[in-house]
């Protein structure tokens, strides 16, 4: 599209009236589209627009030129666009670290980091038995709902979220400073709580299925990195203490309570710990030593 700019031309389109007050005299624009099998995404091609304040506009030629040059800037924005296409891809599907780290070489099978970290279990109150009652077409909403909520409460507060397994959660919130990482996880749940609860106001309002958050929290070692195959890796945590905070988790809903923390997770928070009221000992599942656990004191 090639147009002169003029006082009666200003008002074809919308960016001219603009253009008009900064004496701009001619403006071109092109489109550059993508072979079918080169769409990136919804992105199938890129606008160029060009203009000239000159008297006299553009030449011919120089519009040539133009159309010429703008092939290798098609080229060049589609290979940014994909580097940040991946960028997001890997991050959004693995999670904020673990997507830096498999972008920056991070892909040897067995290759695992060992850290310590506090880590975060959660799930959803009477997931299975809305599941099985609700109509299909509302499960994928209901879950993205919630997920949304939680997941967005754990970034806000520095922590990564390495599997949405189901209606559960995985996060970690590294430990460098502990009592740092404790405070964050807790702020992260007091968030999710009450962005969880926002979701439910929303939710009854339309006169769809609500639910809660069931958590656990625990200090521990964990391997950080890649397992699996040769064909298929998974970037994220194991080692036993994974597998305590999914029980303290499963935990949550014979005890009743929200939230459950481990004695290592409380041990480690620096603030008051009269916030915090065990709740009893006990022997989890594949857990060899029982374990004191706690929750928020509804007078702290």
């Amino acid at each position: 599209m090639r147009r002169r700019v003029t006082a009666e031309t200003e008002r074809e389109f919308a960016p001219f009236p603009a253009l008009w007050e900064a004496a701009i005299t001619e403006f071109v624009a092109t489109v550059t589209r993508f072979s079918a099998d080169g769409a990136i995404g919804e992105m199938d091609c890129f606008y160029a627009g060009w203009m000239t304040d000159r008297e006299s506009g553009f030449s011919d030629p120089e519009v040539e030129t133009l159309e010429r040059l703008t092939l290798f800037l098609g080229l060049a924005i589609k290979t940014a666009s994909i580097a940040r296409i991946a960028n997001t891809l890997v991050e959004t599907y693995l999670g904020r670290d673990a997507g830096r780290r498999v972008l920056q070489g991070r892909i040897a099978r067995g290759v695992a980091d060992r850290i310590k970290t506090v880590l975060w279990f959660s799930d959803l109150r009477n997931y299975t038995r809305i599941s099985d009652s609700a109509p299909p077409e509302t499960i994928i909403p209901f879950l993205n709902d919630y997920a949304d909520a939680i997941v967005s409460a754990i970034h806000e507060h520095s922590g990564d979220v390495l599997k949405l397994i189901g209606d559960g959660v995985l996060a970690i919130f590294p430990a460098e400073d502990r009592a740092r990482a404790c405070t964050a996880a807790l702020d992260a749940a007091q968030e999710a709580r009450e962005a969880v609860e926002a979701v439910n106001e929303r939710r009854r309002a339309e006169g769809l299925p609500t639910t809660d958050m069931y958590l656990g929290l625990h200090l521990g070692v964990v391997f950080y990195g890649n397992i699996g195959s040769k064909e298929r890796l998974d970037f994220t945590v194991v080692g036993p203490a994974v597998n305590e905070v999914g029980r303290i988790a499963a935990l949550c809903r014979s005890v009743d309570q929200p939230i459950l923390m481990s004695s290592a997770f409380v041990a480690s928070v620096a603030e008051d710990r009269r916030r915090f009221a065990s709740v009893g000992r006990f022997s989890l599942r594949g857990v060899g030593n029982p374990q004191e656990l706690y929750t928020l004191d509804a007078q702290g």
